[in-house]
């Protein structure tokens, strides 16, 4: 038998252009399966091949396990103590093996070993598959549409490879029928309980990027780079680039000889219109750019918040929001940043009331007229903080500013500072004794933890507030809490069921 073994073996390695050794490893375990049928009994069973001349030998196998009491499982377990009477040197978790009589190839066997060794077989050639297709992950790669389902569409990838493409994947409105030829991007490769399968992607950015890298060869070339893309699949997209060559214009390139590129690009992709954004380092000038067609004519950038105002003409604001926001909607994607639209005229009144509301601020808060106060606003300051703890240097280096000057003023935005804090405590603790089952000495340990209010209070656990407060119960804590939620989570819905 061993002589048809190796055939066996050869004619399947050459047939499916599998490893010999998974085809072995395939026979053992199909053997294996087939001796453990002759036997009552569930048992462990190793089968080796000698791969030379096709004959096999057959063992029974034992988990050593090291413990107390009866076996779980006798005909698949051994303890440690019977296993080191034949084998001194085993450890628990090892295997202790018997050789047993092989089993013959009879029909009963062929057939187990034909089930066996078609499933692994089958995993093999999906395993070999997937390695294949590895190198082409997160490129673009062509395919044939083989089976369509309701929700996913089966694609040919040739060499009896299969990639699962998802409808929500697909661009709106798009449709294939059986055979068509078809580009996707190769986006995952996922593993699950049939093995591992191959996702396909045409509605997500890398498509874009990729469609472009095999378009533009100077991006292929790594001599322009693509900085960031954001799409709607099927209606608009923003790709941003920039050119490590001074010599070549990256937008001019990406959008080629009469529009010769970009429009390889958007015919791929169901007419998608695709502006091509020239990347800047400069954020204001990147924003500019990437609000294109619409012309910007102011930007304040809030670090802060991460958010950048934009101002346009008021003629202009439609274009520059776009159809449901979608122009305005890119260019955050683009950005990385939220972008708010507002008309110039709009923007300056805004700026204004907040340039008053700090212009106030400073004359109630400093001892200063409006007037100096103006001028401490046009300087960039826009809050006591700033005026506070700015470097003394930075005010002497202002025309008309000296160091007393900048003394006075920041120990007046310190007192200012210290006021407010002290307004905020002292609402604080009456916040806090109108509560139910609160005083005074109570409320003034919990001020001295940090818990400044009322909603500060809600939010704690029994244990925070046992801890801050000494000698407090744990019932006690609980009424507190619930008290303070009472105000702050619940009032307003108990009046609404009133």
């Amino acid at each position: 038998m061993g002589k048809e073994i190796i055939a066996i073996a050869e004619a399947l390695s050459n047939e499916r252009a599998i490893p010999r050794d998974k085809i072995f490893e395939a026979l053992e375990i199909a053997l294996a399966t087939a001796t453990k049928k002759n036997y009552p009994a569930d048992i462990n069973v190793r089968v080796q091949i000698d791969k030379k001349d096709g004959s096999y030998r057959t063992y029974r196998r034992w988990l050593v396990v090291d413990g107390e009491g009866a076996l779980e499982n006798p005909a698949m377990e051994t303890t440690l103590e019977a296993a080191r009477l034949e084998h001194p040197e085993v450890q628990a978790g090892d295997y202790v093996e018997e050789e047993i009589e092989s089993v013959g190839f009879n029909r009963i066997t062929i057939q187990t070993a034909k089930q066996v060794l078609s499933q692994k077989v089958k995993d093999a050639e999906r395993e070999q598959m997937v390695a294949e297709h590895r190198n082409f992950l997160g490129h673009v790669i062509n395919a044939t549409v083989k089976k369509q389902g309701r929700d996913f569409m089966i694609l040919d990838l040739g060499n009896n490879a299969e990639a699962i493409l998802k409808r929500d994947q697909l661009i709106p409105h798009e449709t294939f029928g059986r055979g068509d030829r078809v580009k996707v991007l190769l986006s995952e490769i996922r593993q699950d309980n049939k093995g591992p399968q191959l996702i396909c992607s045409r509605s997500s950015p890398e498509f874009l990027k990729e469609l472009f890298t095999i378009e533009v060869p100077e991006i292929g070339e790594d001599i322009i780079e693509i900085m960031g893309v954001s799409r709607d699949p099927g209606s608009r997209a923003k790709i941003s680039v920039r050119s490590k060559d001074k010599r070549i214009d990256p937008r001019g390139a990406c959008i080629g000889m009469r529009g010769a590129r970009v429009m390889a690009v958007s015919n791929e992709l169901s007419g998608e219109k695709i502006d091509v954004v020239l990347w800047d380092e400069n954020l204001a000038q990147y924003v500019t750019n990437a609000m294109e067609p619409a012309e910007v004519q102011r930007i304040i950038i809030n670090e802060d918040t991460h958010t950048i105002d934009v101002g346009v003409a008021d003629d202009n604001l439609a274009l520059a929001i776009g159809r449901n926001g979608q122009n305005v909607r890119l260019a955050s994607q683009l950005l990385g940043w939220n972008l708010k639209v507002t008309t110039i005229s709009e923007m300056e009144q805004n700026l204004n009331a907040e340039m008053g509301r700090i212009v106030q601020l400073f004359v109630d808060s400093l001892n200063v007229d409006e007037e100096f106060a103006s001028a401490l606003a046009d300087m960039g300051f826009t809050s006591l903080e700033e005026i506070a703890y700015v470097p003394l240097e930075e005010f002497t280096q202002i025309e008309g500013f000296d160091e007393e000057t900048a003394q006075i003023l920041q120990e007046n935005a310190k007192a200012a500072i210290e006021a407010r804090e002290a307004e905020k405590m002292n609402k604080g603790f009456e916040d806090l004794l109108r509560l139910e089952g609160m005083d005074e000495l109570i409320a003034g340990a919990l001020m001295a933890h940090n818990i400044k209010s009322a909603e500060d209070l809600a939010e704690m656990s029994t244990d925070e507030v046992m801890e801050a407060v000494e000698g407090l119960d744990e019932q006690k804590a609980g009424a507190l809490i619930m008290s303070a939620r009472n105000e702050c989570w619940f009032k307003d819905q108990k009046g609404e069921n009133k």
